[in-house]
């Protein structure tokens, strides 16, 4: 008879797959009640290195141009293509679903990161504008990204739901800090591992696992996390967030579970540049 091999989960900080500092893990179970893994629980200090790891990269994620930014994300999808039934499997396990419906999930999820991958090259140009003015001047307005964003991931869809909260943000040209949904951490996980076999450079994804309502307090209060997707939050956790995120003029927002411009557009700023015609 064969012995179970008890899967303990990691972080996924800067490129790397530490364990939490504090060394806790949490259980989780399938949908019918028996163990299914031990996902690290991420603490503060864990939050502050993923914060340092994104952001010691996040100059060079969004100076990239935007094709090759495009290019990388579609790269993620081919990689989730060739571990469709890793995914199926774990969702099965973790949501209680038939396999065709997990099979459409992760068709979905796949889908969405060659839909924001294609947004990449074209948001600037549809939300940009030459602006008409009086004067010697061109004045144009271009969305920027704003740095560094950390998501909250909903539970809906545990995979369709994580690519919901990296993807835009990506494709805007930010760097993420990602908060797997508590309950269900495997496909968060298991992306970690896709991600760090792709063209991304390290630290521009970082994946932690644990539970919200203890992280959430922190990354509102943090002074270097410039947004927030809180759409895995209550509305309890979501409302205090904002309260703790208005002291650096945070951008925080949620979402429904809907592929749209406004969720790359949500983490961007609009900078207008001024330049003399020439004579």
């Amino acid at each position: 008879m064969r012995i179970d091999v008890k899967k303990t989960y990691k972080l996924f900080i800067g490129g790397q797959f530490p364990r939490s500092e504090s060394g806790r893990s949490y259980e989780i179970l399938d949908s019918k009640g028996n163990f299914l893994a031990n996902p690290a629980q991420a603490s503060r200090k864990d939050l502050r290195e993923a914060v340092v790891a994104a952001r010691n990269v996040s100059e060079k994620w969004s100076s990239a141009s935007a094709f090759n930014r495009s290019q990388i994300l579609y790269r993620v999808a081919e990689i989730m293509e060739g571990r469709s039934e890793q995914f199926v499997s774990e969702i099965v396990a973790q949501e209680g679903l038939s396999r065709a419906q997990a099979l459409k999930q992760v068709s979905e999820a796949i889908d969405l990161w060659v839909w924001y991958a294609g947004w990449c090259d074209k948001i600037a140009t549809i939300y940009g504008a030459t602006n008409p003015v009086s004067g010697s001047f061109y004045n144009f307005t271009t969305p920027e990204p704003v740095g560094v964003v950390a998501t909250f991931i909903s539970g809906d869809s545990s995979l369709s739901d994580i690519v919901h909260g990296i993807a835009p943000v990506l494709a805007g040209g930010n760097v993420v800090v990602a908060i797997a949904n508590e309950e269900f951490p495997l496909s968060a996980v298991t992306l970690a591992e896709v991600l760090a076999t792709s063209d991304l450079p390290a630290g521009v994804v970082n994946i932690l696992t644990g539970k919200s309502s203890e992280l959430a307090p922190w990354v509102g209060s943090h002074m270097d996390i410039d947004g927030v997707d809180g759409s895995g939050l209550d509305l309890t956790a979501y409302e205090d967030l904002r309260k703790e995120g208005a002291e650096n003029l945070k951008r925080i927002n949620r979402f429904t579970s809907v592929k749209s411009p406004q969720r790359v557009l949500s983490f961007m700023e609009n900078k207008t540049v001024w330049h003399p015609i020439g004579i």
